[in-house]
């Protein structure tokens, strides 16, 4: 019982640790401008460097689709709607959940190392005591580079999701390529009401902005928690990894929800 209640005890602590950074950092956006340098650096870090792998993990996540859909759909002679599903799929859940979830595999677990690192070995203890304000130093521009890289990550990752499953339609289908690209492009037409652009694509974008903060915030509040030397930063960045991806798929539920509800 004791072992539970102190369980509980460090999962509010945490929580509210990661609140009032995601405070902290919302309060200092007004000195973003001044951080525009680290924060192109950090989205050249976080966005092309694993622009590789979005690219190939959505290419067989839309061909994975289109060829499990379209296997049960080909049953019923329903595969002429393979490339609405497809498309509805990437852009509403499988794109910004992909990418996210790689971006809290690589970016986020690099965060919490990097600051970690620095906890452990002093370094922001030496911050501090130069009055030096380590919320808009390190995690304002990491929390902001991938709020603009998220979205255009996804973006790129519902492209060639799209395109993977109308390579698959047409070579194991039998779908023609005009007849997929014009279901994929007519189910991504429907406007929404909040936003000019199509519902599903917005959805999907807004969804991955919300983990990129997620991923963000759960990772440096990791490092910037971190102790106990190189074991510590491990820990830091296994709860990092971890804790964002649980993030990543409670809030996925809330935001569909709110988005699609009747």
């Amino acid at each position: 019982m004791g072992a539970a209640l102190r369980m509980l005890a460090d999962l509010c602590r945490g929580i509210g640790f990661q609140l009032e950074l995601l405070f902290a950092v919302l309060w200092r956006l007004p000195n973003l401008p001044r951080r525009a340098r680290v924060v192109a650096e950090n989205v050249y870090q976080g966005g092309v460097q694993g622009l590789h792998v979005v690219l190939l993990v959505g290419l067989f996540i839309g061909m994975i689709v289109a060829l499990q859909t379209g296997i049960e759909l080909q049953r019923i002679g329903q595969q002429d709607q393979i490339g609405t599903i497809v498309a509805i799929s990437m852009a509403r859940e499988m794109g910004p959940f992909i990418t996210c979830t790689i971006l809290a595999a690589t970016v986020g677990s690099s965060m919490a190392a990097e600051i970690g690192t620095m906890a452990v070995s002093d370094e922001l203890s030496a911050l501090e005591v130069l009055s030096v304000d380590r919320v808009k130093l390190l995690v304002l521009p990491r929390v902001t580079a991938l709020v603009i890289a998220a979205p255009l990550l996804t973006i790129l990752c519902d492209t060639v999701g799209i395109l993977g499953g109308g390579f698959v339609a047409q070579s194991q289908l039998h779908v023609s390529w005009q007849l997929y690209i014009d279901s994929a492009i007519e189910a991504l037409r429907d406007p929404g009401k909040l936003f000019p652009l199509p519902k599903d694509v917005y959805a999907g974008l807004f969804k991955s902005m919300v983990f990129a903060v997620l991923i963000a915030i759960i990772g440096c509040s990791a490092g910037l928690r971190a102790y106990g030397g190189a074991l510590g930063v491990g820990k830091a960045t296994r709860a990092a990894v971890r804790d964002s991806i649980i993030a990543i798929i409670i809030a996925n539920y809330f935001i569909t929800w709110a988005l699609y509800q009747a």
